[in-house]
């Protein structure tokens, strides 16, 4: 068992609950300390100490204009050491995890540790599911061949399809590994199957809206024709518009993140790796974030079948409506690709943020890309990182 484990292991909640000066504790990364008896001998005074009772004070350690502390502060700071901040989730996590010190970290008892503590990677590792600490982990080139040793998965340098379906991997595994962002070669694309189907894998942003926009347009000419008005053809497309949120938000979380319901099979795990579990295990693919042409006409046929059985009463009014939708989905994808590949105005920047958060705090939740409506509506918002102070 980690050496972690024979550490008390406390809430957040706990943790800020012990803020006076009879009291005080301090965190640094998931670590929690004992402050109380240093209050007063604190160099800055006692008040600066209170400050931060029952608070994270990895910021203010490091801060140069107030004090950039020596590792000697840092060894007293181990003196002090009573437990770490952690969840029962994070904890269940650990126990079935097949590498838990990625999970619970190690009070940091080598010098090296220390600065590793004092470099602020102390909060590598504080979301379970990912192994991962903030948005920036996204984009840190994984070494193919340690990550092969350490974890047993898939080697990044060959063909993963074929390492997929004779992987012979539970399911349980597999999840937690697909799961586990990678970064292949400065954004690259990874080998998919290594062969002459290889391009067919790979899509530019721009081939989206240059093959489905004209069928957008085609779809609103053919409604508008069968429909009294203009205004009657945009209404309904508006409403094709908004329900496409909610099929977005379906596909996302009962489709592409069926994880509970997936089958303990090779086939199950192979088509969802195929249909957006390579997604999460490399990310920042910039040729990977669009739909394929081929793999969305696959999903709008039943998406046309369903409109035209909903609005089964006039066939314009099914057409305008999917085309509608239609021109939700160009948004959608386009949304998606410059969330993870673009500067965005303010405007975006929370939708971004919001996003990235999907995959490097909680893959279980926040399913909305283009709006966190559904999300709201439906009980999966994700929480709001830790605030680093």
């Amino acid at each position: 068992m980690s050496p972690s484990l024979t550490l008390p292991t406390l809430l957040q909640s706990e943790v800020a609950a012990h803020n006076t000066k009879e009291s005080c504790y301090v965190t640094i990364g998931t670590r929690v300390y004992d402050v109380t008896d240093f209050v007063e001998d604190h160099p800055g005074g006692g008040d600066l100490v209170m400050e931060y009772a029952g608070k994270d004070v990895t910021a203010i350690l490091r801060d140069e204009l107030s004090h950039d502390h020596s590792e000697a502060a840092y060894e007293i700071l181990e003196e002090s050491l009573v437990g770490f901040v952690i969840t029962e989730k994070i904890l269940n996590t650990a126990v079935k995890s097949h590498d838990p010190d990625q999970i619970l970290p190690l009070p940091p008892t080598t010098k090296k540790g220390l600065q590793e503590l004092k470099d602020n990677d102390a909060n590598n590792g504080i979301y379970e599911t990912t192994g991962l600490s903030t948005a920036d982990d996204l984009s840190k080139d994984t070494d193919a061949i340690e990550d092969y040793k350490k974890h047993k998965f898939l080697d990044l340098s060959k063909p993963l399809i074929v390492q997929v379906w004779f992987g012979g991997f539970d399911k349980d595994f597999y999840l937690e590994q697909v799961h586990r962002p990678r970064h292949y070669k400065g954004g690259e694309s990874a080998p998919l199957f290594g062969n002459f189907l290889e391009p067919l894998t790979k899509t530019a942003w721009y081939v989206v809206p240059i093959v489905w926009l004209p069928c957008v347009a085609y779809g609103i000419c053919k409604a508008n024709s069968g429909l009294s008005s203009s205004f009657q053809t945009f209404s309904y497309w508006v409403l094709g518009l908004f329900l496409w949120t909610l099929v977005e938000y379906i596909l996302h979380r009962f489709l592409f993140h069926l994880d509970a319901w997936l089958p303990n099979n090779r086939v199950a795990i192979t088509t969802h790796f195929l249909l957006h579990g390579i997604h999460h295990y490399i990310p920042m693919d910039r040729l990977r974030l669009v739909m394929p042409p081929t793999l969305f006409l696959a999903l709008a046929v039943p998406i046309w079948k369903l409109a035209h059985f909903v609005f089964y009463w006039d066939w314009f009014v099914a057409t305008a409506v999917f085309s509608g939708g239609l021109f939700g989905y160009i948004c959608y994808d386009l949304t998606h690709y410059f969330l993870h590949h673009k500067t965005l105005p303010a405007f975006w920047r929370e939708t971004k943020k919001y996003h990235l958060q999907h995959h490097y705090m909680d893959y279980e939740n926040g399913f909305g890309v283009t709006s966190r409506f559904w999300d709201s509506i439906f009980g999966t918002e994700l929480a709001p990182p830790p605030k680093r102070v």
